[in-house]
């Protein structure tokens, strides 16, 4: 009885020990076979799965994958430029310029400029704006400089918090840019004189020939319907490829189409951004009492005379002109 038992133990060590050895070797062979699904892959060779997409049948991207090199090499660092970049550059300029004074002061008169509805309707879009630079910049860039300094489960939670304020903030900054798109266009169609702003740097500049001149202007000068005319087209651009990475379920897009969506969204992000820096400079700092627009909805006199002439012009020819009580 013992030898029976010795005799099957034996077997099953033979047996074991083969099955083991063919194992191994299957294993080491899976490469060859790997090879030449993705050889099938390349050509084109389809898949099948229970997805009803258009796709559904394209196991792999077929793009170039220096798309990808790209986005992760030059757009994140772009993006980083625009941002930082901007804010030294003006800070830089500020410091050898000045701010652009008014010429005869504050009169003390504030004339009426926006309703408090156009106010609202460009912090709708001005917030949130704000709030997708920082936290895009975050989920293109931030393995750059914060990702090195922090540990990794809160650069995990801080990826994850960034990406869900990301997707929340995209729909009122969508609405407040298409409420802005069509209301304020009518006021940003350029004109013949719009040149001559460019010409003297729309009389920003405190020294050499530029010094002192203040070149017409309507409601909007040359550089806020530049401005507004940016971010209506790269507006377009990013809400357009926002909802199709927001919602792949919905629109079903190929993989060549969301990575083209991928980079279209951060090339237009770094040019808003780098327009927006400028925006809020010249509202907030390089022009004396322009900020108060956007806060009361009024501006001084002095300020609508040296900055939008022939505006103030209009409305105290019409009888439009409307001062605060």
């Amino acid at each position: 009885m013992n030898k029976l038992f010795t005799r099957i133990g034996l077997a099953l060590v033979v047996l074991f020990s083969t099955l083991s050895f063919a194992a191994d070797t299957s294993t080491q062979e899976q490469p060859v076979g790997n090879d030449a699904v993705w050889a099938q892959l390349k050509d084109g060779a389809t898949g099948y799965t229970t997805s009803h997409s258009e796709f559904h049948a394209m196991p792999i991207n077929s793009y170039d994958l220096r798309v990808l090199e790209l986005r992760s090499d030059w757009l994140a660092p772009g993006l980083m430029a625009a941002l930082f970049g901007m804010i030294v550059i003006f800070a830089l300029f500020i410091m050898v310029n000045g701010i652009s004074k008014l010429h005869h002061g504050f009169s003390g008169k504030m004339v009426h400029r926006w309703s408090k509805f156009d106010i609202s309707i460009h912090w709708l879009g001005a917030i949130p704006c704000l709030t997708l630079i920082l936290t895009g910049l975050t989920l293109l860039a931030g393995r750059f400089f914060l990702q090195p300094y922090v540990s990794d489960g809160f650069w995990a939670s801080f990826v994850y918090i960034a990406k869900q304020v990301h997707n929340v903030m995209a729909f009122p900054f969508m609405i407040g840019w298409l409420l802005m798109t069509v209301l304020w266009a009518k006021n940003q169609m350029p004109k013949m004189y719009d040149l001559k702003w460019f010409l003297v740097v729309g009389g920003y500049i405190n020294f050499g020939p530029f010094k002192g001149k203040h070149p017409d202007s309507g409601f909007a000068n040359a550089g806020e319907k530049m401005w507004f005319w940016t971010f209506a087209l790269f507006g377009l651009v990013i809400s357009a490829s926002g909802l199709l990475l927001i919602f792949p379920n919905v629109f079903e897009p190929s993989r060549t189409l969301s990575l083209i969506s991928l980079i279209l969204h951060a090339v237009s992000a770094i040019i808003i951004c780098a327009f927006s820096i400028v925006h809020i400079f010249m509202a907030t700092v390089m022009s004396e009492g322009g900020m108060e627009c956007m806060v009361s909805g009024y501006c001084d006199e002095n300020w609508a005379t040296q900055h939008h002439n022939l505006w103030y012009d209009e409305i105290k020819a019409n009888g439009t002109l409307k001062y605060r009580d």
